[in-house]
């Protein structure tokens, strides 16, 4: 026997109570728009790689050089660069990616102390949810380039792995750049994680860890060339 739900009771807290139950179903429209125009303009893309990395960096530092020149081998070869459209490691691959002459794509996204799509992108996309630009990095990239960076981006590289780990989507190369930043983490995951049997060998060889740009630029041309058909969708896409 069903009953029916009760009243929505007040309260203070915005997912709960009158104002999620009036709100939310409002705001589901605004998801799928957002989710329909940003699929409308990546499919027109064509093939790319997605560039990770601290918006913090400097134009002097090593990394920011690295992206920039791992963006531009990767235009150069007709490859798209996708970034978060940000300053620091974001701006070197747009940048990068504009000096080889490929399409350089930035996701930006709405944040309280506003960030703003660097001078070098070229399609820029704007959001609002992180779930909605997630699901485009993840959907149309063929490849993964993670450089040093902060919370964001291990956010998107443990993310990247448990999806292709369990199968979500399609095997792709999924490159650490920076062997003195990475190296501590794979040390850690190896003896606290993979060790203990939580994940397995298998799992942790997903990831290349590599220092030079052209090196990874290599890799992923060559399996974009791998490719005989176009990029499977994934089932968490399907």
């Amino acid at each position: 026997m069903t009953r029916p739900l009760p009243k929505a009771p007040k309260s203070n807290q915005r997912n709960h109570g009158e104002s999620f139950v009036f709100e939310d179903p409002w705001r589901v429209f605004r998801i799928m728009a957002e989710f329909v125009d940003s699929f409308e303009q990546l499919s027109r893309v064509g093939p790319a790689v997605a560039v990770f990395g601290s918006a913090r960096m400097r134009r002097g530092d090593k990394y920011y050089r690295v992206a920039e020149v791992l963006a531009r081998e990767l235009a150069r070869k007709g490859l798209a660069v996708i970034t978060g459209g940000g300053p620091g490691i974001m701006e070197a691959a747009n940048k990068g990616a504009r000096a080889g002459g490929g399409l350089s794509v930035g996701l930006n996204i709405i944040l309280p102390e506003e960030q703003k799509n660097n001078r070098y992108v070229t399609v820029p996309l704007q959001f609002r949810y992180f779930f909605a630009r997630k699901v485009c990095f993840a959907k149309y990239s063929l490849g993964f380039v993670f450089l040093p960076g902060g919370f964001g981006t291990l956010d998107e590289f443990f993310e990247l792995i448990t999806l292709q780990q369990t199968e979500r989507v399609p095997k792709a190369p999924l490159i650490l750049i920076g062997r003195a930043y990475w190296r501590g983490l794979l040390r850690w995951l190896h003896r606290a994680v993979e060790q203990p049997g939580y994940i397995s060998r298998e799992d942790l060889d997903r990831a290349t860890l590599l220092e030079d740009p052209y090196e990874a630029a290599r890799l992923l041309v060559e399996h974009w060339k791998a490719l005989a058909v176009p990029v499977p969708v994934g089932k968490a896409f399907a």
